[in-house]
């Protein structure tokens, strides 16, 4: 790749765009340039809907992406021992936040998830997660390398303050994508099979807790299964913009289910995505989000620092696990859950808190940074 900047640029820029990796970044920022493009088609609607101006969320979703890219490259210039302690007090600053929200919280459909903070409404658990994927994963990694250290004992306690917060607002999907990213994290760890299987029995068993003991869980799985015992407009209406799409789709601007679709700018823009722009240009999206996912794995597997690799897995299996929600829900293929097309949807908190955590991942990946430093 040819730039301007010479291999024996021996500047901060110069170290970190020949360390930096150029395939994984390159990936992101074309993922960037569709969530641009999908908001100038699927947010004009609503803003009309809210009586604002037509482009009024379109500037507000740029400046928020702006924000996410130069939280992105700035975390990607960092040394891992920046990294931890940032996300360290990140983490604490959410929890604070997370117990606000319980007190003075907005509730938005039956959940009290958000709280304003200056005028803006933040989301403390979108926050909370990339910090808490790598504060955990050098919490293990500390205890692998000091004996008296009760590494994976304290991610243990974080996790379940963590998930006791998230549950209190409630928040399951959210829940459940921690919980994933905690369990990922203390299997590349190493524990024995027996906690393996103990793990996945507890997940089993807070799976079927949550169907009896969240009404709002069991609604949607009860909708997923048998279509007739409730709402699910938006899910129908989603799969017809794929088949009014097509291959091709019917051009830019030119949808129609974007006007009648509640959510299409946050939870249902694949959809917005595949009535304009067609069967191919979603699949399109999907590879790119595979792509970045196996970039990183593949950066990491050759890596022997225990660290990055359970700080880096998280936050890929985060990031994944995400855009499969979302895409998996659009088109009915699991219970639907509101949950954000990373880089692609609209919002603020989300859009800041994975420029954070993929800034995390280019930062560790960077050839500088894969050298055996002890956490």
């Amino acid at each position: 790749m040819k730039t301007g900047i010479a291999r024996t640029d021996n500047s901060v820029l110069g170290r970190w765009w020949w360390s930096v990796d150029h395939f994984l970044l390159g990936a992101l920022f074309t993922l960037l340039g569709i969530g641009i493009l999908l908001s100038f088609s699927a947010t004009p609607p609503v803003a009309e809907r809210l009586k604002l101006e037509t482009y009024y969320l379109i500037k507000h979703q740029v400046v928020f992406l702006l924000l996410s890219v130069t939280v992105m490259l700035g975390i990607s210039m960092q040394t891992p021992q920046t990294i931890r302690r940032l996300s360290c007090l990140i983490l604490l600053g959410a929890f604070v936040l997370l117990v606000l929200v319980l007190i003075h919280g907005s509730e938005i459909k039956g959940s009290s998830r958000w709280i304003r903070i200056f005028g803006i409404s933040v989301q403390p658990s979108e926050i909370a997660k990339p910090a808490f994927a790598v504060t955990i994963a050098w919490l293990i990694s500390l205890g692998k390398q000091q004996e008296k250290f009760r590494g994976t004992l304290i991610a243990s306690g974080v996790y379940g303050v963590l998930a006791l917060l998230l549950i209190r607002q409630p928040d399951f999907g959210m829940t459940v994508t921690v919980s994933i990213i905690f369990g990922t994290e203390l299997f590349l760890s190493g524990i024995s099979m027996i906690w393996t299987y103990i793990l996945i029995v507890c997940g089993a068993s807070g799976a079927v807790g949550a169907y009896f003991l969240f009404p709002h869980v069991q609604s949607r799985i009860d909708r997923f299964f048998n279509p007739e015992s409730g709402d699910t407009f938006q899910v129908r209406t989603a799969m017809e913009a794929f088949k009014n799409g097509g291959l091709l789709g019917r051009g830019p601007g030119e949808g129609t289910i974007k006007d009648i679709l509640p959510d299409a700018h946050t939870d249902f823009i694949m959809a917005v995505a595949a009535e304009e722009f067609g069967l191919i240009f979603c699949l399109i999206i999907t590879v790119l989000f595979a792509t970045i996912v196996l970039r990183g794995f593949y950066l990491i597997f050759k890596d022997k620092n225990l660290f990055t690799l359970l700080a880096v897995s998280g936050l890929l299996v985060q990031f994944g696990l995400q855009a499969l929600i979302n895409i998996a829900s659009t088109l009915s293929l699991i219970p639907t859950k509101g949950m954000t097309l990373p880089f692609i949807s609209y919002g603020g908190s989300s859009l800041v808190s994975l420029g954070f955590g993929m800034g995390i991942v280019l930062a560790l990946t960077r050839s500088t940074n894969t050298v055996k430093e002890n956490p």
